[in-house]
């Protein structure tokens, strides 16, 4: 089992030397139509992977594979209206919005195989975790749905903070890059907005995770169907940035999913939801929220 994690992770490595060595060596903006080429094609690779996952380990790890994957885009198209706000407010330039991203990508990429992996011993050792983990998902649903909309204030975050008060930062952008020298060691504001990336996409694994573990407890299947979510998150964010507000409903969809999968978890020791429903009922509210938000265009407010 060891040889299929040391290959999946060359794989990683070698696209996103690929991404950031080749493709985007230079800073730039991403336009609407390359990065819909990029979504389509991480979102093809999840599906190769999938069909392997079928002959490999047959119909039933391939399905866990596709649900989990389903459920952490789902979740991950929320964290865009995170990034949209945080890139708003430091006011980060298009072509250098790319490479926070690709960084802020690779860190998640390292703590959720930390989270997984703890949270999966977890539950093998501990089955009232399990309980622990649906309430959470029930309670950040519910959270959701009164909320209305995410919410977030960087200025807040406690980590960007205390980073402030130790580290002198420059007060200006310099470049692309996140250090630079003034008669001593400066950060950069770029490094700033990388920061608040990482840490928020701390909060968000507490439900996407979980979300999952309730799918299936096979590490490998929980890990891969994170990262090929998260490396299609930067090209995603570049191609609906521009749509954000079209999908005004697909909050209360997201609130459902959650609450779904949470009393899923918390009723798994009494009732067996197969895979194959669950699948189909996120889909399916999903579908329903995109498609009211098209329906029913909100309403721009005068300034």
């Amino acid at each position: 089992m060891l040889v299929f994690w040391i290959l999946f992770n060359l794989f990683v490595a070698a696209m996103l030397a690929l991404d950031l060595g080749v493709l985007n060596r230079r800073s730039h903006r991403v336009g609407f139509r390359e990065a819909l080429a990029w979504s389509g094609v991480w979102i093809a690779l999840a599906g190769a992977f999938a069909v392997l996952e079928f002959f490999w380990h047959g119909r039933a790890q391939a399905l866990q594979f596709v649900t989990g994957y389903v459920i952490e885009l789902s979740l991950s198209v929320d964290n865009l209206f995170v990034f949209l706000v945080i890139f708003r407010y430091f006011k980060v330039p298009d072509k250098h919005q790319h490479k926070v991203l690709f960084w802020g990508i690779l860190g998640a990429l390292l703590m959720r195989g930390v989270f997984i992996l703890a949270g999966v011993s977890l539950i093998r050792r501990f089955s009232w975790i399990t309980y622990a983990f649906g309430a959470l998902l029930v309670y950040s649903g519910l959270k959701l749905l009164r909320q209305g909309e995410t919410e977030i204030h960087p200025e807040k975050n406690p980590v960007l903070r205390l980073f402030r008060r130790v580290f002198p930062v420059t007060p200006e952008y310099v470049g692309g890059q996140f250090f630079t020298r003034r008669g001593g060691l400066y950060a950069t504001p770029l490094l700033v907005v990388l920061l608040v990336v990482e840490t928020s996409d701390i909060f968000f694994a507490v439900d996407s995770i979980p979300a999952v573990l309730a799918i299936t407890l096979n590490a490998f299947i929980v890990y891969t169907s994170n990262v090929f979510a998260i490396l299609g998150l930067r090209s995603m964010y570049f191609a609906l940035a521009g749509m954000m507000d079209l999908f005004h409903y697909l909050h209360y969809g997201l609130s459902v999913v959650l609450i779904f999968i949470g009393i899923k978890m918390l009723g798994s020791h009494y009732v067996n939801i197969p895979t194959g429903w669950a699948l189909a009922i996120v889909l399916s509210v999903l579908g329903v929220s995109i498609a009211a938000s098209l329906m029913n265009p909100q309403k721009q407010s005068a300034e």
